[in-house]
Formats: structure tokens, C-alpha cells, sequence
């Protein structure tokens, strides 16, 4: 009996030391998720607000080019920005280090952003088979490296207006094929013609010989009022949206912004949302004229550190 009786004893000793330690276990994981000044985090990304990619809506940031690839990213005013869920930074490994890019990740973490894409960007316009695979496997070094835990968008606008479906999918299918060794998420390929070529894309993957044969990636197109379908000849336009969907796979307008050019991007820009796309603008900070969310620009202003939004962030945040 007595054996016994001191057995229950432990047992329930146990069990209120368990309780405690399990609750303070608890407080430290919620203080660590915290955002920086304990005053905003980004809301998580619900059932509801998932578009066909897995991605909500957010905006572009290109800091590689700007007081030596550290700028003051202005998190405190973007948490402000309930509409901005997803970042995409664009990385050029010719101007920064790792590191450095590393940082920037780790920063939009700490922010609470959690639905990251990163992108190689050097080699836009290139049909150079050589510079898709330097792409490749940068990333096949690198992923681990800068930290995991982001989507990998494998190159930024590679791919002419003129090059051919099957080109276009021999090419890709080898440089993803590297990625895979080291990284099993979504890829996301930038569509050819500088994000514009819908009907090239659509054959790359539907009918070409060969064929991109991966089953994880994500059709990336990128929407401005210059914008020229060469494929289909004429000014890009709401149905041209319609060859990426075609393809099956899930797709995302990976950048869209105003500018000159008499392609309807405000109509095109709904027309993916209408479609479950989500849609990220360009660009909060980093362009190098007039395309910036917040002022001052990086460009004009390298060192700034205080920003507010302005009229340009007025009409593309409208978008999201």
C-alpha cells in the first residue's frame, strides 16, 4: 500500500512539474514569434486567401543595387500593409554576397513573413543555356546556405521573345533537374519574353518535344503596360491569360506595375485575381525610376531610413 501510495505521489509530481515546464515551453515559443517591436505581426495566410499557387498577394523588393546591398527595408511601415502577405526578393549574386542576401531573408522572417520567394536575377532575356544552368546551380550551392524556408523562383525573365517552346523546355528541364538535388518545393519559372510570352509557355508545356516534365513548378508571367505577346502578335491582352491556365499547372503574376504602353495591365492584373492567381507588385523598393511604393527610392536615397508611401503605392496596392 505504501509503495503504491508513494508511486501515485510521484506520479502526480510528475505530472506538475510536466505542466509547468510545458507552459513555460509554450510562453517562450510565443514571445520568440513576436515581431521586433511585439506591436504587429503579419497575419497568417487562411484557407480563404490561398490563391491556386499557395501564395497570397505581396510586392517585389530588388535590394542587391543599393548602399552596397543593405538598405533599410522600412518593415516597420510594410507590417502596416495588411494586403502585402507574400515577398519576392530578387538576389544578384554579381553584386552581393550570401550573406548578405542570407540577411535579407532572415530580416523578412524576423518580420514575420513567412511566405517568401526568392529569384536569381542576372541573366534577363538570356537564351543562353549556360546562364540558366549558372542559375541552377547557384542555387544548388545556395539554397541551405541562405537558410531554406523560401520558394525558389529559379531565374528572373530568362528567355527571349524568340526563343522556341521546345528550347525553352529542353533548357529548363536540365536546370531543374540540378535544383532537385538539393531542393524538393515548388519551382517557379518565369514565363519567356520578359515574363510575356503565354503561348510559348503553354506549348513548352503542353505540346513541345520535349516537354517540362516536372510536376512541381509554378508559370510565372509579369504584367506592364509595355507588355507584347509575340506569340500571338499584338499587345498583351486579358485572353492571353488563358494560355497559362490551360497548362494545368498553378501560375502567379509575378510582377506587375504601370509605365508606358498601351496593354490594359489593370484589366489583366484582375483578370488573374479572377482566376485564384496571386499577384505581387513591383516594387516596394529597388526600382531604378519611378516604379517604388514607399519613397525615398533606394535609387535616389540609399541611405534612407525613414519611408512613406506615395501615389504609386496608392494605385498598385489597389491590386492587391
Amino acid at each position: 500500500m505504501k509503495n503504491t501510495m508513494n508511486r501515485k505521489l510521484s506520479f502526480r509530481s510528475m505530472a506538475s512539474i510536466c505542466a509547468i515546464l510545458f507552459t513555460v515551453f509554450l510562453n517562450s515559443c510565443q514571445k520568440n514569434n513576436v515581431a521586433p517591436d511585439d506591436k504587429f505581426i503579419v497575419p497568417p495566410i487562411n484557407n480563404n486567401s490561398f490563391s491556386t499557387s499557395g501564395f497570397g498577394n505581396g510586392a517585389n523588393l530588388q535590394p542587391s543595387y543599393y548602399n552596397n546591398g543593405n538598405p533599410n527595408f522600412g518593415w516597420s511601415l510594410m507590417r502596416q500593409q495588411s494586403k502585402i502577405r507574400t515577398l519576392r526578393i530578387e538576389i544578384d549574386p554579381s553584386r552581393v554576397s550570401v550573406n548578405t542576401a542570407k540577411g535579407w531573408i532572415s530580416q523578412a522572417k524576423s518580420n514575420g513573413y513567412n511566405s517568401i520567394i526568392c529569384t536569381f536575377h542576372q541573366y534577363g532575356g538570356s537564351d543562353n543555356l549556360g546562364d540558366l544552368l549558372t542559375a541552377a546551380n547557384w542555387w544548388k550551392n545556395n539554397y541551405w546556405a541562405l537558410g531554406g524556408g523560401f520558394t525558389i523562383n529559379l531565374c528572373n525573365e530568362w528567355g527571349s521573345h524568340n526563343i522556341s517552346a521546345s528550347t525553352y523546355a529542353n533548357y529548363y528541364n536540365q536546370a531543374i533537374s540540378v535544383v532537385r538535388q538539393v531542393y524538393g518545393g515548388s519551382i517557379i519559372i518565369d514565363i519567356p519574353g520578359w515574363g510575356q510570352e503565354t503561348l510559348t509557355a503553354y506549348n513548352a508545356c503542353k505540346t513541345s518535344n520535349p516537354r517540362i516534365n516536372d510536376g512541381n513548378i509554378i508559370l510565372s508571367t509579369h504584367i506592364y503596360p509595355g507588355n507584347w505577346n509575340q506569340g500571338r502578335n499584338h499587345v498583351f491582352q486579358r485572353s492571353d491569360l488563358d494560355d497559362l491556365s490551360n497548362t494545368g499547372r498553378p501560375c502567379l503574376v509575378g510582377e506587375f506595375g504601370t509605365g508606358s504602353g498601351s496593354c490594359d495591365w489593370s484589366g489583366c492584373v484582375d483578370y488573374a485575381k479572377s482566376k485564384g492567381w496571386s499577384v505581387l507588385a513591383w516594387c516596394w523598393n529597388g526600382d531604378g525610376n519611378s516604379l517604388n511604393m514607399v519613397s525615398p527610392s533606394w535609387a535616389s536615397n540609399p541611405g534612407a531610413t525613414s519611408f512613406w508611401t506615395n501615389s504609386y503605392f496608392n494605385t498598385v496596392y489597389a491590386k492587391l
